[in-house]
């Protein structure tokens, strides 16, 4: 099945005089949340660990991306690169908290001290606190909206991904939570996509592996960045107005498709 790239005139959706930092934004998800916001007529920043690969992702699309690379989970780096989108643009009103890790795949029962700890700290503790920086520094006076990037694997669970999914989980009700205090002036939401074609994701479809997965999606295919992308779009702008504290499950069909039993 052909994979239609989204592109902001399909629907007319703008995004004109904002601006928004995308965390993880040099490649799969983040890149192309990144893109759609620029051709939307946004400003962005991007963010990632990768001072090469933000540079690349940043002259690829455009002079309206500029980038600051820093690791998500440093204090001193997030306080950089919000400090260097309001010098640079003069304000920060959409966040997309698309950053995350997985180092550890297995029983949740197994899992080591250090990888648990890490994958929280990247996967909820910093785009927490990310939150609460672009609130204090822009928002909290002004408005705005925060997408955040979980999975669907936060939904449920999966014998190698829990600790991974666990971090997902509890970023879903930590919208619910920042959506109900942060409004009306601000607007949170979430994103949980299912199985994307990314590099992140590579050791999960790469080699055929991921044909099986396709064929149990109800669309008979993984999911493309520019999937993600589209919707992130449509909830940061004047189009997700009235939408808050929502997460919305962007996996092809896979929570519905019919039991093997009979």
């Amino acid at each position: 099945m052909q994979v239609v790239e989204l592109e902001s005139r399909d629907m007319d959706i703008r995004l004109d005089g904002k601006v928004a930092i995308v965390t993880g934004g040099s490649r799969g998800i983040g890149k192309a949340i990144a893109k759609v916001y620029a051709d939307s007529g946004a400003q962005v920043m991007i963010t990632s660990r990768n001072e090469d690969s933000c540079a690349a992702t940043a002259e690829e699309l455009g002079d309206s991306v500029a980038y600051m690379a820093g690791h998500i989970a440093r204090d001193e780096d997030a306080e950089r690169v919000i400090e260097a989108t309001m010098d640079q643009f003069g304000r920060v009103d959409i966040l997309v908290n698309n950053a995350a890790t997985n180092p550890y795949a297995g029983k949740t029962i197994n899992v080591d001290r250090a990888r648990w700890d890490k994958t929280f700290e990247t996967n909820l503790t910093a785009p927490m606190f990310w939150a609460q920086r672009v609130w204090n520094r822009w928002m909290k006076e002004n408005g705005g909206a925060i997408v955040n990037i979980s999975s669907v694997g936060g939904l449920s669970t999966n014998p190698i991904l829990g600790v991974y999914d666990i971090t997902k989980a509890a970023m879903i009700h930590l919208t619910k939570q920042l959506a109900a205090e942060l409004a009306p002036g601000v607007r949170v939401n979430c994103l949980a996509p299912g199985l994307v074609k990314t590099d992140f994701a590579k050791v999960l479809w790469e080699d055929g592996k991921g044909d099986d997965v396709a064929k149990a999606y109800p669309l008979n295919r993984l999911g493309e960045p520019e999937d993600v992308a589209g919707a992130a779009l449509f909830l940061a702008a004047e189009t997700g107005r009235w939408i808050t504290g929502q997460t919305w499950a962007l996996e092809g069909g896979a929570l519905v498709k019919f039991s093997d039993v009979s």
